[in-house]
């Protein structure tokens, strides 16, 4: 079969033939019809310091895709051939003592889908079946591909309770955009969106945000200003992984507010913890989503109505991935969907 595979320890990705998954009983084959490129995906090609610490070459690539289901083992039970499936690309354990409580995504052994073994840039990807969520209700493919990212942008936004809140979210990169959409959608008063791209941000204000703020131009502390609002954020969402954004959103948010971080750093950088302490300041990380509760209210949200559509902004042939890459690297649209049926 064609992949997308991650060749030479060396920059860039190459379109080769491989053998096609082995599955074992308890495993799915899935015929892979769209994948979304993710910010790890662009780490691997372009083969920076955290690439060359975590994949091992030969690898294929990717872990966002939507598919359709054309074999199960003996085992599978409840997925069945001719099913629409996206993949939770976070593959564990399950004999730890997280897995065995139930809190799967806290597994400290997990292996990624396209980091730390063969991933989803490829015709056909096996998956083990507590692995596959099956789309019970009809679903856009280019959304479905990027159930994945849509998961964190949930499981981040849906940390704390939104319905009247004042939500703060530093970048505005397609997880922090859907991460908007989900806080509109799920009641917020007002939600503020922050970035450097216009680009990005126009793409912000197509999902309803209050305001998205160039914070070139102005600060975080004015556009409260221009949002009327006297005593700061409650809930704050940080998907940039940039100190400055941090530190800004500690600044202006209200005593006892939340914070829910998932943009990760390149490397350490001080905070005000006198700050957090004082204001008492409560600081949750996330990391990839819960399974599968995140999935659940994903697709509950899809049926009531949540527009992602705006997010999509690249769609290409698989073929044609050097430009899809280059489309996404750019760092100025939303998600780039491949189409692995082109």
């Amino acid at each position: 079969m064609k992949a997308l595979v991650k060749q030479k320890a060396e920059p860039g990705l190459w379109l080769t033939d491989v053998p096609e998954p082995v599955t074992g009983p308890g495993d799915v084959l899935i015929k892979v019809l769209r994948t979304g490129i993710c910010g790890t995906d662009l780490h691997i090609r372009a083969w920076d310091g955290w690439a060359q610490q975590a994949v091992s070459a030969p690898l294929t690539v990717g872990h966002e895709f939507v598919g359709e289901v054309v074999e199960t083992g003996r085992d599978v039970v409840g997925i069945s051939a001719g099913d629409l499936v996206s993949g939770e690309g976070h593959l564990v354990c399950g004999s730890c003592r997280n897995c065995l409580a139930g809190r799967r995504h806290l597994c400290r052994a997990t292996v990624g889908l396209g980091v730390g073994r063969d991933g989803a840039f490829a015709e056909y990807v096996a998956l083990p079946a507590g692995n596959v969520w099956v789309h019970r209700v009809p679903v856009d493919l280019d959304i479905a591909a990027v159930f994945d990212p849509f998961g964190n942008a949930v499981h981040t936004a849906l940390s704390f309770p939104l319905v009247g809140e004042d939500v703060l979210i530093t970048g505005a990169g397609p997880i922090g955009i859907m991460a908007a959409a989900v806080a509109r959608h799920a009641g917020a008063r007002n939600v503020m969106i922050t970035d450097v791209s216009e680009q990005r941000l126009e793409l912000a204000r197509k999902v309803g945000v209050s305001l998205a703020l160039n914070v070139a131009r102005t600060s975080i502390e004015a556009g409260q200003r221009e949002l009327g609002l006297r005593e700061g954020f409650d809930i704050g969402l940080e998907m940039s992984g940039r100190p400055e954004a941090l530190r800004d959103m500690i600044g202006n948010m209200t005593h006892g507010g939340r914070i829910a971080v998932l943009g990760l750093p390149a490397e350490e950088f001080p905070v005000d913890w006198s700050r957090i302490v004082t204001s008492m300041i409560t600081i949750k990380g996330i990391y990839g989503r819960e399974m599968f509760e995140t999935w659940y209210a994903m697709s509950v949200l899809l049926e009531g109505g949540l527009d992602l559509a705006p997010v999509i902004t690249g769609r290409y042939p698989y073929r044609e991935f050097d430009a899809a890459f280059a489309d996404a690297a750019a760092g100025q649209g939303g998600k780039v969907i491949l189409d692995w049926t082109a």
